[in-house]
Parts: structure tokens; sequence; C-alpha cells
């Protein structure tokens, strides 16, 4: 585990510097354990359209020195559906509690935003992202619909608040 302090890393909405390292700390796991898909691209490269200008919201974990060390994305699908996807750690700095942040800062924007479901796709390849969905009470599901986003996705997980642990 890294001896890092999450404690100075404060979450903070999108601004447009940042679009560079939302694209980077992406980019570093999906090629470390998966191939990396058009749509992949598509939304790295213009988060402004794909993202934000449906309605979504990013967001990032900043250090302090101002870096972007970590970020986490709410599209929204419609009709208060939203998916949570994009969500990044600097490897250096995984298992500090900051996915953690990140996820609370992601949740507490679900709930301003006003949505009715939260949903996310993943793989089982990812086990500790896995384990850190669970806890803030994200729960196995079938998909609703045939397909899914992404080839890699053999997960599909719903926000279900009451069943958070502790």
């Amino acid at each position: 585990m890294p001896a890092v302090d999450p404690a100075p890393v404060r979450i903070v909405g999108y601004a447009p510097r940042w679009r560079g390292e939302f694209a980077r700390l992406n980019l570093e796991w999906l090629q470390r354990w998966f191939v990396v898909e058009a749509i992949d691209r598509e939304v790295l490269g213009d988060p402004e359209t794909h993202i934000l200008a449906g309605g979504g919201r990013i967001l990032f974990a900043v250090d302090a020195a101002a870096r972007a060390v970590g970020t986490v994305a709410l599209k929204h699908e419609g009709g208060g559906v939203y998916e949570l996807t994009k969500m990044a750690v600097a490897p250096e700095l995984r298992g500090a509690g900051i996915g953690r942040k990140l996820m609370l800062g992601a949740l507490d924007a679900y709930r301003a935003l006003g949505g009715r479901e939260l949903f996310l796709e993943s793989s089982r390849r990812l086990g500790p992202a896995l384990a850190l969905y669970e806890s803030v009470g994200f729960r196995h599901r079938p998909a609703p619909r045939p397909g899914t986003h992404y080839a890699r996705a053999d997960v599909y997980m719903v926000w279900e608040p009451d069943a958070a642990a502790g």
C-alpha cells in the first residue's frame, strides 16, 4: 500500500486544464488491463461533448500540488439514469483511499443531480474496483438491455444506497 495520506486530496469539478489528465489517467488502466475501444477514444478525446454536454459530470481528485491524481465521470443516459464511468487513480497512489474519495464525490454529485438510477459496467478482472463499488452500495444485477457499452464488461451493477456496508 502506498505511503500517501489521501487527506490533502480534494475532489473538484471538471476544468478544461485537466482534459488531458482525464484521458491519461484512464488510458493507463485501460491499456494495462484491456484493449482501448473506439467508445473509449471518443469519450476520452472529447469529454465535453460526450459527458458534460448531456448533463453529466466529471470529477477530479487533486493533490496539494494541484495535480489531478484521479478522476471519475457520471454520464447522463437520459431520464435521470446515470452511468458511473471512467474512474481512475494514478497507479502509484492506488490503495491510498483516493478511489473512495472519488466515489463518495460521485455519489454526492449524483444526488445533487436528482438522479433516479445509477449503474456501472465493469470487469471481473478489476477486483479492487468491484470491492469498492460493493462497499458503497452497488449490487450485481443482470444487464437491463442486450449488449453493453464495452466489450470488456462482464459485470453490471446498480447503486442501492440502503445496501452500503457500514
